[in-house]
């Protein structure tokens, strides 16, 4: 708790000190983002926080609005974006958007031929029987993400894939209880299929762009249409 408590400090202190120094300058602005999701130019990143440069605007844009709104929950990035308006949440999700893709050092894990035929089955073609659609269909063939709304799946921990995964299932924190395509897929996954799929992902380079939003399917937009719903302005 008590380290709970610094931090927050530290990140309201740190953000408050940005924007009196330097007010125009949204690089001071976002010190506090940088703290735990790391600079785009540095490899080094915390497990259990995602690279945010890179990521589609909108899909940063509402990740913003669900911390701030309720719909996500995590008491820091609760405080440090209250009373927010829609339009500094998405000048912040621009600034992100708009950074080269952080660099990422792949991991290394050692998949089992029956994990890597597992991963890959899931990944590109998923399951028809159980209703589960393969991570491409949505995140893209290169699993880099659908501009503007869908992240990309390469550049992440398998720490931090297995975490969300759970968090999905179980309804956790900070994934939230309101009810996404993600929690219904998570849901008809099995440990073993879960495993692996993070496994594989962790260990794939990450040198692409996310693909247009025009090769996303109407079935999967309207499937997932709680997150494909801001309307991002030039």
């Amino acid at each position: 708790m008590i380290q709970f408590i610094l931090t927050v400090f530290f990140l309201i202190a740190t953000t408050a000190n940005a924007a009196s120094n330097s007010p125009d300058d949204m690089s001071e602005r976002v010190k506090s983002c940088t703290i735990c999701h790391g600079e785009s130019d540095r490899a080094e990143q915390h497990v259990y926080y995602p690279r945010i440069g890179g990521k589609p605007v909108g899909y940063l844009y509402n990740q913003l609005r669900n911390f701030r709104d309720g719909r996500r929950h995590y008491q820091p990035m609760a405080i440090l974006l209250e009373n927010m308006p829609d339009d500094y949440l998405m000048d912040i999700a621009r600034y992100f958007s708009a950074q080269s893709l952080p660099a990422y050092q792949p991991e290394r894990h050692n998949l089992q031929p029956d994990e890597r035929e597992m991963a890959e089955m899931m990944i590109f073609s998923g399951d028809s029987d159980r209703d589960i659609p393969a991570c491409s269909d949505c995140h893209g063939r290169a699993l880099m993400g659908k501009a503007p709304f869908i992240p990309g799946l390469l550049g992440l921990p398998r720490a931090y894939l297995s975490a969300q995964f759970g968090s999905w299932r179980n309804g956790g924190l900070v994934r939230g209880q309101v009810s996404d395509c993600m929690s219904k897929i998570a849901e008809k996954l099995t440990d073993r299929e879960i495993i692996a799929i993070a496994k594989w992902l962790s260990i794939q380079e990450a040198s692409d762009s996310p693909e247009p939003a025009g090769s996303l399917s109407p079935e999967l937009a309207h499937r997932c249409s709680s997150i494909v719903e801001a309307e991002i302005s030039s």
